[in-house]
């Protein structure tokens, strides 16, 4: 299952070392004669895809979305897993049932409120709402805080630390692989991120890499292996990133109560 995965992974990087001619050949040419690795700076310096500015806007957007919903997202979890109150059981419910809605059920309604903000062609609508946190996340964090003792928490109540100086000090420390495994998902669903960008931003000025790449198909529909080449450089740094995390990140998901 693995190696058929692997598969248009594979043909991806092949492609985009291909001169044009060899793309649609048939037989399939699995080896490209010559190799071009022309093809990336070719790609990059493209009049179609100004690869620093898309790379800028993909950065803003998934690192101000990602700030924004771990811290959200860690202190929803610890009042839910931590902090008993009325009618806690019910909230988390609530929480937990809109990960049920689907989301082009909501796509119109969201889309007039941000209208009538005023925040569409901006990034607003994809970023600030990051910061009231996601419903999965909250629930990993949650799973993971349960396991940790309980012991802790008390001890430094009864030293008269606050519920934020538990959480800063003690809590959040002992959470990094999960909080890990949030920033990659999330990091990975902003930079892959079309359908939002699609939706709200209505300039090129602003588009991230996933608009720009499809913005490159648009224009220059016939270098096929130049759109290739750009393709592998947006996806190289989601594929090092897993790579260098992947122990942490395994770790969180074993941890936090989503085992398969």
């Amino acid at each position: 299952v693995g190696v058929a995965y692997f598969i248009p992974f594979l043909w991806l990087v092949i492609t985009s070392l291909k001169p044009l001619g060899q793309v649609f050949t048939m037989p399939l040419t699995w080896l490209p004669h010559p190799v071009l690795w022309s093809n990336y700076p070719d790609a990059l310096n493209h009049p179609g895809f100004p690869f620093l500015r898309l790379l800028g806007n993909s950065l803003y957007y998934a690192i101000l979305s990602t700030i924004g919903v771990v811290i959200a997202s860690a202190m929803a979890a610890y009042a839910f897993a931590r902090i008993p109150f009325r009618g806690r059981g019910v909230l988390f419910g609530i929480t937990l049932g809109t990960m049920m809605i689907p989301g082009v059920v909501t796509m119109i309604p969201t889309y007039l409120i941000f209208k009538w903000l005023n925040w569409v062609g901006s990034y607003r609508p994809l970023i600030i709402p990051s910061y009231g946190g996601a419903a999965f996340y909250i629930f990993m964090l949650r799973q993971f805080m349960m396991t940790l003792p309980w012991e802790l928490s008390d001890a430094a109540r009864v030293d008269g630390a606050s519920e934020a100086h538990i959480l800063l000090r003690i809590m959040l420390p002992l959470m990094k692989p999960a909080l890990l495994v949030v920033v990659i998902f999330n990091f990975m669903g902003c930079w892959n991120d079309f359908f939002g960008p699609l939706i709200y931003l209505n300039s090129s000025d602003l588009y991230p890499l996933s608009m720009g790449l499809y913005s490159f198909l648009t224009r220059s529909q016939r270098s096929w292996h130049l759109l290739m080449a750009a393709a592998m450089v947006i996806t190289t740094p989601l594929v090092t990133i897993f790579f260098l995390a992947q122990r942490q990140f395994i770790e969180g998901i074993t941890f936090s109560g989503i085992k398969g």
